[in-house]
């Protein structure tokens, strides 16, 4: 078994370590979409984030179980690839490929970043601790915007929940329990209320009662700028903060359209 697959204690370690703002705090955006349909809202602050016709869209298909196609045909139309003046597809399900400076040279001057649904641990045991990864986190950080629907809103959390290969029924898979971080100290659940899936998140926050438990409903965006999350969509977002949960049923709260919380201080924004 290849042994990047597995948590190394200090990785374990780090999702309990809290994270820091000011200086560090990455200049860009993050959009976790809950799966199904993209509302109009949404995709327009993709693109508006991304630059429009002067970014850089560049789509990751990995986490789709068939193997895509390098023709940038396969990017889909709800993404509206047009409206950026350059466009990448960029997919490999091999480490050693993602850990080359030649299949990173897209993210140099990406703009946007794109995950697509599918089943997360495909994405994570292709890119997690590859130069990929770090590049990934450069876009980030220089103020791209990381955007994706599904399997690719639970990659963007710090936990990865849903990652067993045996099935996304399993909610905490040792292996597959790591997400790219983007979100610190979260774990990232999608579909929530159309699936049925709002208790699931539960005993997640139970074993690691630090993280921010966050499930997002189809049709659903949260989007985070400046340590800020704000709802756009249909629907809305449950939250799971373990220091609410004396004397509280059930253990989550929502954030209807258009709230906006304060993800530091775990706290709503009026």
């Amino acid at each position: 078994m290849n042994a990047r697959l597995f948590l190394s204690l200090a990785s374990i370690l780090a999702l309990a370590q809290p994270s820091s703002a000011g200086p560090t705090t990455p200049k860009g955006h993050l959009i976790i979409h809950g799966g199904g349909a993209l509302t109009s809202d949404v995709i327009d602050r993709f693109i508006e984030l991304g630059g429009g016709k002067n970014g850089h869209l560049v789509y990751v298909p990995t986490s789709l179980e068939d193997e895509p196609a390098a023709e940038l045909q396969t990017v889909p139309d709800y993404l509206r690839p047009q409206a950026f003046g350059t466009v990448t597809l960029l997919h490999t399900r091999d480490p050693k490929i993602a850990n080359s400076d030649a299949f990173i040279a897209p993210l140099q001057t990406a703009t946007a970043v794109w995950f697509s649904g599918g089943r997360q641990w495909r994405t994570m045991d292709a890119y997690l601790q590859t130069k990929t990864a770090d590049a990934f986190h450069a876009v980030y950080h220089r103020g791209g915007v990381m955007g994706g629907s599904s399997a690719g809103a639970t990659v963007q959390g710090s936990y990865l929940v849903r990652g067993a290969t045996e099935g996304n029924h399993i909610m905490m898979a040792p292996g597959h329990e790591e997400g790219f971080g983007f979100l610190p100290e979260t774990a990232i659940d999608q579909h929530a209320i159309v699936r049925q899936r709002l208790d699931d998140m539960i005993p997640v926050i139970q074993r690691h009662p630090q993280l921010l438990g966050i499930a997002i409903d189809e049709s659903t965006a949260l989007i985070v700028s400046g340590g800020v999350a704000t709802v756009m969509g249909k629907s809305k977002v449950a939250l799971y903060d373990s220091r609410l949960w004396k004397d509280r049923e059930p253990h989550y709260f929502f954030l209807e359209k258009g709230q906006r919380y304060d993800l530091a201080a775990r706290r709503r924004l009026p």
